[in-house]
């Protein structure tokens, strides 16, 4: 073979590949998009222990085909706080064994039934049902076309490798006999280990598992590579996709880091017991494919596939059956490895933007929920410094000094995350949104503008209380009372939106923030009535009238920003989506 033609099939092998990974995503978020609520529902409604939390990661990644999409979730929601990290690592574990039924398919239907032939057929089916306009027709065509071009792929992938023919190239044959002995089950040890590292390293470059997987299916069906030598890849695979989650975590939140964590230490539990007794467990795996097949995968290249997809499945779920007792262990050792960071709340970090590297469609709205939740957070904690520095007696101390600096940080904090997130939001509307979600990622976009509009008033309220401070301005007893009390009822305000945008957008019942708003402008009418009649008197001069007007006059506006929020929850509410969340 001459090195262009060499080339062109390296450059066959790397776009079968692409074709392969564009398929599975493609049909993933197709899934999501379909059932994107209610998995979501699942997850926080069916993780009440350890054993269930299993078994709803079992059944969500199996459905999406994603377990990536998977963790997303599990992070968001632990965020959140409707799963906690021992629930986490449950549904992680469960993710683990979903994903085995990625081998199972491309081992029953590319490689054991070859349904190439209807990829073509399954695309243009796919594509007529995009042109129709349900949308859940639509999102079934997407679904159709993701699986088409999957089928696709792995048959130009199995056809590139044909081309290659390394079964019979002799320098690759003597290549890999330097690792295998005479007989059955003579690899060494120390090969097991480099073909481990093999799979670790290419599901790296691959950035997929299910490529990797893909991969090693189709060299072994051809007779390329043993079936030890398969399964040690398969190994490496299992490490290799923990990495690349804990690399990408490395600039999320504590959270999403010691998911990560977990993540790894579990697989990697299960790789070293699994080497520990490898040569009898990948001899009990080949008794199984032999009553399946009826031939061993050590005799039959044909019979690998079917030897490596019952090995994936078992190792899994051995794995998690051993170790999910454990569970309460494995989360003490990750909060060990991962130190919280208390001053997280001040530094400019998004928590949750940093597992985007999983493109999961629906699923990322989630996340942004979260991140805005978050958001909310840190104006409340900013807005509770303003009655401690109006009511400091040392104005000019190093502690008033640094509180002053803090709510700095925190309005330079405020403008960051609103062109953040909005712009993440903004990316969301890209991925082919439900008409549903489009309507919460809508209301988010006006809840994110307002709280940083909250942000505004907190920091034009200090700059406010400063001036008070600086001109040593004192307020009567009665004026701070009334000062003190539209403290009270902006920040009972306040507890009420960000509670609202905890739960599910769909509960959301305007009431009570209504109560509230209508709370802070009555007040604010009978101060601003009282002021008047209190100049008139003389009862405080312009100056210290000015200032008193203009704290209550802020607080009133943070009251409109505030019911501005609920509002925005209450519109999506309105349009009857059941699935809103």
């Amino acid at each position: 073979m001459t090195t262009s033609a060499l080339i062109m099939l390296i450059v066959q092998v790397i776009g079968a590949l692409a074709l392969f990974l564009f398929g599975m995503k493609y049909m993933s978020e197709a899934l999501q998009r379909l059932a994107g609520p209610s998995l979501r529902s699942v997850l926080s409604s069916f993780t009440s222990n350890r054993f269930k939390a299993v078994l709803t990661g079992t059944f969500v990644t199996s459905l999406i085909q994603s377990s990536s999409a998977t963790t997303v979730m599990v992070v968001s929601f632990v965020n959140a706080g409707i799963l906690n990290l021992s629930n986490a690592i449950g549904v992680i574990m469960g993710a683990n064994i979903g994903t085995t039924v990625t081998a199972w398919i491309i081992t029953l239907f590319g490689i054991k039934v070859d349904i190439a032939v209807y990829s073509i057929p399954i695309i243009g089916l796919g594509f007529i049902c995009m042109m129709l306009r349900s949308k859940k027709v639509q999102h079934i065509g997407e679904f159709l076309l993701g699986f088409g071009l999957l089928f696709l792929g792995l048959t130009f992938l199995k056809d590139s490798l044909s081309d290659l023919d390394l079964a019979n190239n002799p320098q690759f044959v003597a290549f890999i006999q330097q690792f295998i002995g005479a007989g059955e089950n003579t690899i060494a040890f120390p090969t097991i280990l480099l073909f481990v590292l093999i799979g670790t390293l290419l599901t790296l470059i691959l950035q997929s598992s299910s490529a990797t997987m893909a991969l090693t299916l189709v060299l072994c069906s051809q007779g390329v590579i043993p079936f030890e030598i398969a399964v040690a890849i398969v190994l490496g695979e299992n490490i290799g996709t923990t990495i690349t989650a804990n690399l990408a975590a490395i600039i999320g939140n504590t959270t999403a880091k010691r998911a990560a964590r977990s993540h790894f230490i579990f697989n990697v539990i299960g790789v070293c017991w699994v080497l520990a007794v490898f040569h009898p467990f990948v001899n009990m795996i080949d008794a199984l494919t032999i009553k399946m097949d009826g031939v061993s995968a050590y005799a039959s290249a044909l019979a690998v596939p079917t030897a490596l997809s019952l090995f994936h499945s078992f190792f899994n779920i051995i794995n998690t059956s051993l170790l999910v007792g454990f569970i309460p262990q494995i989360e003490k050792t990750t909060n060990f490895l991962v130190k919280k960071n208390t001053q997280d709340e001040e530094i400019f970090k998004l928590e949750n933007f940093g597992t985007n590297f999983m493109k999961t469609g629906e699923m990322n709205v989630e996340i942004a929920k979260k991140e805005i939740i978050v958001f909310s957070k840190r104006m409340i904690r900013m807005y509770e410094f303003l009655p401690v520095l109006l009511n400091d007696t040392k104005p000019n101390s190093k502690e008033y000094e640094e509180l002053l600096r803090r709510i700095q940080r925190y309005e330079e904090l405020s403008d960051r995350m609103e062109i953040e997130i909005a712009n993440y939001i903004t990316t969301m509307t890209n991925d082919g949104l439900s008409d549903e979600t489009n309507l919460r990622v809508r209301g988010m976009l006006r809840i994110v503008d307002n709280l940083e509009s909250i942000g505004d008033q907190n920091f034009q309220l200090a700059k406010t209380i400063e001036n008070k401070n600086t001109l040593k301005i004192k307020f009567n007893p009665e004026c701070q009372k009334n000062i003190d009390k539209m403290f009270t009822l902006v920040h009972e305000a306040l507890d009420i939106m960000h509670n609202n945008l905890e739960i599910p957008y769909r509960t959301v019942e305007p009431e009570r923030a209504e109560e509230a708003e209508n709370a802070i402008n009555a007040f604010r009418d009978k101060i601003k009535q009282q002021h008047f009649i209190d100049i008139n008197n003389n009862v405080y001069d312009y100056q210290t009238g000015i200032i008193y007007s203009g704290i209550c006059a802020i607080l009133e506006k943070t009251g409109d920003h505030i019911i501005n929020i609920t509002q925005a929850l209450v519109n999506a509410k309105l349009h009857q989506d059941e699935d809103i969340i």
